[in-house]
């Protein structure tokens, strides 16, 4: 999700220190974690614990079936801002994914970059931001900009996250292992290897994307310990975050503009051993 609004970092003394060659496996053993029994979110015949939200139609309307299943894969037109939501609240959990671009794109954005994204710790009213989707964590998924975060809150100490940066002087906010160090309440934290020159429109490729190009299947991972949250793409670490508020909450998985389709939706609890 592309947001035009203003950040404000705020300078804290604390250090963090980790590489992006870190594995998923490597953090949990290090923290002492471990992992439960994956379930599928997704089952791929119904949406069972998930519903819609849709903009121009609220809670539980789809008549355009802008969110459909075939042959177990999740196929979202775009054609309409909203997403697909758990019913259930979760938190502590490594969440992984995998996901497509389509062709198709729809106004507002028919030309701009592809554009979707994960939402976790998701709470309140539905379509309280924008109309579109519930103040949330999103994990980004955009052309070129898949591995971002972004604090999608109403700028209140309700909603934040602490990041490592190159310099929180002043945005654009790029991840940086051992960098400066400050707290967003609302806006973006772009992944480490982010394009400089990135543009809004279609098609765009960086030159170190770590996500697939347009028709291959792209993985993610989400590992949401407690107030920290990392980031994985194709199983490098794109970002990390922690201090992050809300801690718990809904999944919604975004419609926006950009035809994509979603297989392989698992959850796994995760606890300390």
């Amino acid at each position: 999700m592309k947001i035009k609004i203003p950040v404000f970092f705020l300078m804290l003394s604390i250090g963090i220190s980790f590489s992006h060659a870190q594995t998923a496996e490597h953090i949990l053993r290090e923290n002492g974690v471990g992992r439960q029994k994956t379930t599928h979110l997704l089952n791929g015949k119904n949406f069972d614990g998930w519903y819609t939200f849709l903009h121009d139609q609220g809670r539980g309307r789809d008549p355009d079936r802008v969110f459909t299943l075939e042959k177990g894969v999740l196929h979202i037109t775009g054609s309409e801002f909203g997403s697909l939501t758990t019913e259930r609240e979760y938190e502590n959990y490594e969440l992984t994914l995998e996901y497509k671009w389509g062709s198709a794109t729809h106004e507002p954005r028919a030309n701009a970059a592809r554009d979707n994204g994960v939402f976790i710790h998701s709470v309140g009213k539905d379509g309280a931001y924008a109309g579109n989707w519930m103040y949330a964590i999103e994990c980004q998924i955009i052309e070129g900009g898949t591995g971002d975060f972004l604090v999608v809150g109403d700028g209140s100490d309700d909603f934040a996250m602490t990041s490592p940066v190159v310099s929180a002087a002043k945005p654009p906010y790029y991840h940086k292992p051992d960098g400066d160090t400050g707290t967003i309440h609302r806006g973006r934290v772009n992944w480490w290897g982010r394009d400089p020159a990135w543009k809004d429109v279609k098609g765009f490729r960086g030159a170190k994307d770590l996500d697939k190009p347009l028709g291959e299947w792209t993985h993610i991972r989400i590992l949401a310990m407690g107030e920290e949250v990392y980031y994985f793409v194709n199983g490098t670490l794109a970002n990390h975050a922690l201090r992050v508020k809300p801690a718990k909450g809904r999944i919604q998985i975004q419609s926006e503009g950009a035809e994509i389709f979603v297989r392989k939706v698992e959850m796994t609890p995760l606890a300390r051993k």
